[in-house]
């Protein structure tokens, strides 16, 4: 049984508020991360750990609730400090712009041993 209206509009926005403050207890001002090097590991697993909490009380407030405008509400304001947060890690604070992730790049040659593909089989008959 859904909420009434009123009653669904103050529940989501408490849980928005909540989400809100998974954020900023667990994260940086987005300023300052802005002013951090881009790509900063750290506050990328920061990040992640606020996500899956503010997950956790969204599914959960809304699981109580058995009211979608809670989940709505509160999905929608997870999503944006995660947008916000992952844009500003991202943000390299010399150029101003967006920077993406270093991946390595590993040639074949380069590929250790316990990596590389196994040995054909064989298919011998002897027992």
């Amino acid at each position: 049984m859904a909420l009434k209206p009123e009653f669904s509009l103050l529940t989501g926005l408490a849980t928005a508020t909540v989400v809100y403050g998974v954020y900023q207890n667990s994260l940086p001002a987005v300023a300052d991360v802005r002013s951090l090097q881009a790509n900063n590991n750290d506050l990328a697993k920061s990040e992640r750990v606020a996500s899956w909490t503010g997950a956790a009380v969204v599914a959960g407030v809304s699981l109580i609730a058995k009211d979608p405008t809670v989940f709505i509400i509160g999905g929608a304001t997870l999503v944006a400090m995660a947008w916000m947060h992952r844009h500003a890690n991202a943000v390299n604070p010399t150029s101003g712009t967006t920077q993406p992730q270093e991946t390595p790049r590993v040639s074949q040659a380069e590929v250790p041993e316990q990596y590389s593909a196994p040995a054909a089989p064989t298919y011998d008959a002897t027992f």
